[in-house]
């Protein structure tokens, strides 16, 4: 008979007690930047009570409208996403959407080319500069390895599937493929292009939240238009969460079989080695 499954109550105990217990053994160093992150994030919340969210986003609405008139802000926020595409860099996310934030659909185009742009660099750069670096750290990393061995038994298909999966993210996935000899600019560049679709998600995004962050322009929607743009972020939100989930679950898969082709590859291997070994020894 199978043990009954424990209450809420003894759960939350036994997390409790596990966190507890993980946070004692901490170094010193550790538990003053778990506390340096909880004040931080304090600071942030109450930074924006005290504020007020309406006032932030006004703000942030007047920033980026004044960035969309001057003549070459749009080469400064695509310079922005280009050096973005270099490690250890992160924000390529949240310059894409800042893209529709300033421009409105228009910010696809600038955020489009700056990505293909940006990661064909690092491409070149990473794999004509340093690749012996490279190879050196993914050669310590078990995980990397194992994508590397994927992508050379599947190709551009699953080149493609790894570009546009949220995992790994964009700054590693352009050192990932840069590591590889056998995938070519190519075909990284071809694999780039399918990540358009989500780059116009958060063109759009932006672009929805941006009219709802202008006073003016809230002012002038009625109770139905304000719900139905929080309603079209919300939903190109989950859209661009349940696809992300998608293309991982089906990297992930690629990966275990992969996985366990090789583990009978080498218990095959052994098998023959054992049965050969008689005769080695005669």
């Amino acid at each position: 008979m199978s043990a009954s499954r424990p209450s809420a109550s003894q759960s939350f105990k036994y997390y409790r007690s596990w966190v507890l217990q993980r946070y004692q053994s901490l170094h010193i160093y550790g538990k003053l930047f778990i506390w340096a992150t909880v004040v931080f994030y304090i600071c942030i919340g109450a930074f924006i009570f005290i504020v007020t969210p309406a006032k932030i986003a006004q703000y942030l609405y007047d920033k980026a409208s004044a960035l969309a008139e001057i003549r070459y802000g749009y080469l400064a926020l695509g310079l922005a996403m280009f050096v973005a595409s270099f490690p250890p860099l992160i924000g390529h996310t949240t310059l894409a959407g800042l893209c529709g934030f300033a421009y409105g659909m228009n910010g696809f185009f600038i955020s489009a080319a700056a990505s293909v742009m940006g990661s064909a660099a690092v491409f070149v750069i990473l794999r004509y500069l340093f690749s012996e670096r490279i190879r050196r750290w993914t050669g310590q990393n078990k995980k990397w390895q194992a994508l590397e061995s994927v992508i050379n038994a599947k190709g551009l298909p699953l080149i493609v599937l790894i570009r546009i999966s949220p995992l790994p993210p964009w700054v590693y996935s352009n050192t990932l493929f840069a590591s590889i000899e056998t995938v070519s600019l190519w075909q990284f560049v071809f694999a780039t292009c399918f990540i358009f679709p989500k780059l116009a998600l958060h063109a759009f995004i932006g672009s929805r939240m941006a009219s709802l962050s202008d006073g003016h322009q809230r002012g002038g929607m009625d109770g139905h238009t304000i719900v139905l743009n929080a309603v079209l972020i919300l939903s190109s939100l989950l859209i661009v969460m349940f696809t992300s989930w998608v293309i991982y679950t089906l990297v992930q898969g690629h990966l275990a079989k992969l996985e366990s082709s090789s583990s009978r590859v080498e218990r095959d291997t052994a098998e023959e080695y054992d049965e050969e070994a008689p005769l080695l020894s005669d």
